[in-house]
């Protein structure tokens, strides 16, 4: 056989191969669980009882001490263990973007508790690095001596210095950007944390006073409603490029498309305000941004034979899952306003944005040229020898025997096996410009994972999960997950409930608000809040609420049968505490809710 027809024969088979992984699909809900897992494995500090990652155990226990401060906690961002202030907080702040986007679609799937206490990681660690109004600290640990060493994180012996921003040392991006994750966390614990929402955005308040840069005005203009926000954005759009810079990336330290982005769903919103024309200049390069993924702007994103967004050798996913982002959550904007994308080489519908989204990630689990998925942990083929110190040396709670600095690049770092734990859910860097991709230790360009390569995919995954049911992402104030309005039902008769005998007066108040309304096609929307109280001097467990009359959807419970019970977050209420859930509905008296079973313990 010639060696033309046997190329021919092993091209054809690999397209078949292709072909048949496409039409099977992928297994989102999967890949969502695993990808929100790896933050886990990424924890610095003492560990919780609930930790699942097993093989990880307490780090970074006297961080800050030589600098009279604590900073035990946090996230090492890579395969390193040092903690970076800047990709942490553009880490927080995109889970929460998710979860403030897609949380019903996190929550329906089983993954909204783990994704919020992954973003309470890091803010509870931005919350000990803020000491003072003035004082931020931003970097733990020396990239050039952490370099130089190979070990696990629970036994490090590299320098722990602590690095700050002050009057005398600025910072306004680190500044900027942990503002924008304090602020963006306080929207997800609005409801479930009231209290430690207010003492996030307190902070956030603080880190982007007086001249926030961009990063520090979208998430609080959003957390507050204050018109100052909505003025900088207004005034600065010119000044600072947000409004004449067209972008073909994303990513931790390149933010504008974002900024673009979130401002376009603001004008949308129809809260533009006097500054209406400049948020249309905003709106038009975060649209060029989205013409340039599908090669329908004059400036178009490069990419791979295969079809991948590349921008660089070293570590390209970010790009790609952070455009990939972007274009779900603008494709349900669009959806929402029902228009297609303007592109200067024709127009895209939404659907065809939410595809190419879909593409990119597909492209991630397994469809692509070598049929690898770039997922730690997903699929048969992926990464094995992944450039991480954690993932590629025995376990600590396996083996205690101390790993020395060097020791370590010569027993572990060179070894060709298999790491020993395995890093599940962890996005790698990915293959070159021509879908090529070696997974070798050593070649940390590729096989080198990065916290903010997975944020930005809760957020995609979440929304794939749903197929291609759009979102009307646009409803004002609608938190943690936009769904759409259900059409009001034939009444549902009353159900007298069965509670328990209580004495008087009764253990638990329920107390309800209406908290929003607003029109939409003409017809009229109200948002209730609902705060059940635990006014006893024991623990509430086993509860279960009766609503009717809701036409609409709601959050913060967990639907079981034709009852209500704690949201998946939580599984009792403590004396002396409450819990708030939230409903959307078109009538303008509130549901009926009634608590019909508990128990006090």
């Amino acid at each position: 056989m010639g060696s033309t027809t046997t190329i021919s024969i092993l091209i054809l088979l690999l397209l078949l191969g292709l072909v048949q992984l496409a039409v099977s699909g992928h297994d989102y809900k999967q890949a969502l669980s695993k990808s929100i897992l790896f933050f886990e494995a990424q924890r610095s500090g003492h560990l919780p009882p609930n930790q699942r990652v097993s093989w990880r155990s307490h780090s970074g226990l006297y961080d800050g001490k030589s600098s009279g401060v604590d900073l035990v906690g946090g996230y090492y961002d890579a395969g390193d263990n040092v903690k970076f202030g800047l990709p942490m907080a553009f880490t927080v702040t995109t889970i929460c973007w998710s979860i403030i986007e897609y949380g019903g679609q996190l929550e329906s799937n089983g993954e909204l508790g783990h994704a919020i206490d992954a973003v309470k990681w890091g803010t509870d660690y931005f919350i000990k690095a803020h000491p003072e109004p003035n004082v931020l600290y931003g970097e733990v640990g020396d990239g050039k001596s952490d370099h130089y060493c190979w070990q696990r994180p629970e036994e490090m012996t590299t320098d722990r210095k602590a690095y700050k921003i002050d009057r005398n040392n600025p910072g306004s991006d680190l500044a900027g950007e942990t503002a924008a994750a304090m602020a963006a966390a306080s929207i997800v614990f609005r409801r479930s944390d009231p209290s430690y929402s207010a003492e996030l955005l307190r902070h956030a308040r603080q880190y982007g006073a007086r001249a926030p840069p961009y990063d520090a005005v979208d998430p609080p203009l959003q957390a507050t409603n204050d018109k100052y926000y909505l003025d900088y954005l207004g005034k600065n759009g010119d000044s600072m490029g947000g409004t004449g810079w067209s972008m073909t990336e994303f990513g931790w330290d390149v933010k504008y498309a974002g900024v673009q982005t979130l401002v376009a769903k603001v004008l949308m919103q129809g809260k533009g305000g006097e500054h209406t024309a400049v948020f249309e200049r905003y709106q038009q390069k975060a649209e060029q941004f989205m013409c340039s993924l599908l090669g329908k702007s004059t400036k178009n994103i490069k990419k791979t034979p295969g079809g991948l967004i590349f921008r660089q050798s070293w570590n390209n996913m970010q790009f790609v899952t952070s455009a990939s982002f972007l274009a779900a959550v603008y494709s349900d904007y669009l959806s929402s306003s029902k228009r297609d994308l303007r592109c200067s080489q024709g127009n895209i519908s939404p659907s065809q944005l939410l595809d190419f989204s879909k593409s990119q990630v597909d492209y991630i689990l397994g469809d692509n040229p070598r049929a690898t998925s770039y997922m730690v942990g997903y699929g048969d083929n992926y990464p094995r020898q992944v450039h991480h110190r954690g993932s590629s040396i025995v376990s600590f709670n396996v083996d205690q025997k101390f790993v020395t600095c060097r020791g370590g690049y010569a027993t572990w770092f060179s070894r060709k096996g298999s790491d020993p734990n395995v890093l599940t859910g962890a996005i790698v860097g990915g293959p070159d410009a021509y879908d090529n991709f070696a997974d070798q230790r050593d070649n940390y360009e590729q096989t080198e994972p990065a916290t903010y390569n997975n944020a930005p995919l809760l957020g995609v995954l979440a929304r794939l999960i749903s197929g291609s049911t759009g979102f009307d992402q646009l409803l004002p104030g609608v938190s943690p997950t936009p769904s759409p309005v259900i059409n009001k039902p034939a009444p549902v008769p009353k159900k007298k409930p069965t509670t328990p005998p209580v004495s008087s007066p009764s253990p638990i108040s329920i107390s309800q608000k209406m908290t929003h309304s607003w029109k939409n096609e003409g017809k009229v929307y109200y948002r209730y809040s609902t705060r059940l109280n635990n006014r006893s001097t024991k623990t509430l467990k086993n509860l279960k609420i009766s609503i009717t009359k809701l036409y609409g959807p709601i959050w913060g419970v967990t639907k079981t049968g034709t009852s209500f019970t704690f949201p998946s977050w939580m599984q009792s209420l403590p004396a002396g505490k409450s819990m708030e859930f939230v409903y959307i509905h078109s009538a303008a008296s509130p549901a009926d809710v009634l608590v019909s079973n508990y128990s006090l313990e």
